[in-house]
């Protein structure tokens, strides 16, 4: 199969993982309504094409939290990553780093902290949720300090689970699932080898270390839905902010509002985010919700962006949109799941070129110079 974007990445891991592995990092919450917005809505905004400006020395260097990084992209937190290629965190933690940008270790990853911040050159980041075992949340903050974790991801938009439709019929949860899942492995003998077998063990590493013995799948579930927290607010999060001093990021802004808050708050970055549209069904999709948040915060705080980003081409729309950097989560998933971390390295590569082709034809030199003057004004409707 001849891979040449995100989607065909996309179609390579369906046909090489387990349906109940494609489908949770495939599927959305409800009826997938914002799970669609969100590349909807990012693919109809219009760039505003310029030609003869001299583009020889375009750069893709940026610069967050004190890192260079040399193009504005991150890749997210994602859950049970390590179930996607053997030991996944740590392929695509490679992969970042030989591109020179930051990657995101989940709460909830299969790699633990101490496995993967090794593997890497710079400094990884490190995704939490707010809990109702705070002892976990505090050993998890002590060891990623321990290991040289430079930025906190903080997801604040998981009081509780949202209602996932396809994991319950793909095998991920409902009846009989473990069955399920045993026998959709069975019927994927390649990754039934090198993931099943030789990518052991298959628990949430960071909750393993805490609890002192081994967890799977159904403490992933079970586990979760148990600590999540819906009395979360702002001031659960000051002695996190004490504790921390390193940069902090909240992901899960889609109001400005809240993004005036995270500034109040003393935060040093936002991560726009809708969650991929795996939360509530039917919020703004995260190009929609961007513009007016930068209206508010820009300048006050970094702001993120991540739902919905597939290519070069969508990370230049969110830069002129007011983003800062982006964060590529069910993308980067995609390409791990069919060519592990070559895979990730080859994606990489590929957004690099899309970007490079978006900023030469729109004439920005820099990404300082990509903003909303790169866009056909009357698209910004779309977004208002």
């Amino acid at each position: 199969m001849i891979i040449s974007s995100a989607n065909d990445y996309r179609e390579a891991a369906k046909r090489r993982l387990p349906p109940f592995l494609f489908q949770y990092i495939d599927g959305g919450a409800y009826a997938e309504y914002t799970l669609k917005r969100n590349v909807e809505d990012l693919s109809k905004i219009a760039l505003r094409q310029r030609v003869l400006n001299d583009m020889s020395q375009l750069s893709l260097e940026t610069k967050l939290f004190d890192e260079t990084l040399s193009m504005p992209v991150a890749l997210s937190p994602v859950g049970l990553t390590g179930m996607y290629a053997r030991r996944g965190e740590v392929q695509a933690a490679v992969a970042a780093d030989k591109k020179g940008i930051p990657f995101t270790l989940s709460t909830v990853s299969v790699c633990p902290i101490e496995e993967v911040a090794p593997a890497i050159q710079r400094p990884m980041w490190f995704q939490l949720y707010v809990l109702r075992d705070r002892g976990f949340m505090k050993n998890a903050l002590e060891r990623a300090k321990a290991a040289g974790c430079s930025t906190l991801v903080f997801t604040v938009d998981m009081p509780v689970p949202g209602a996932r439709y396809r994991d319950a019929h793909s095998g991920m949860s409902g009846p009989n699932a473990a069955m399920r899942r045993y026998m959709q492995s069975c019927m994927h003998p390649h990754w039934a080898w090198n993931v099943g077998l030789m990518g052991r063990p298959h628990d949430l590493g960071n909750i393993s270390k805490y609890l002192g013995k081994p967890t799977g799948l159904e403490d992933y579930i079970g586990w979760l839905g148990n600590n999540f927290d819906p009395s979360i607010s702002w001031k659960d999060l000051e002695w996190i902010r004490e504790f921390w001093d390193g940069p902090m990021v909240i992901k899960g802004i889609l109001d400005p509002e809240d993004a005036k808050d995270a500034v109040r708050f003393g935060a040093d970055g936002i991560i726009v985010s809708n969650h991929g549209g795996r939360q509530l069904d039917g919020v703004l999709s995260s190009a929609r919700a961007l513009p007016p948040i930068a209206d508010a915060v820009k300048g006050d705080i970094k702001i993120l962006a991540d739902s919905g980003i597939r290519n070069g081409l969508d990370v230049v729309r969110m830069l002129a949109l007011g983003a800062d950097t982006c964060m590529l989560g069910r993308a980067f998933v995609y390409a791990l799941g069919a060519a592990g971390g070559e895979g990730v390295s080859h994606l990489l590569e590929l957004i690099d070129k899309e970007m490079r082709v978006a900023m030469t034809l729109t004439g920005a030199k820099t990404i300082a110079d990509i903003t909303e003057n790169c866009l056909v004004r009357l698209e910004r409707e779309l977004t208002e």
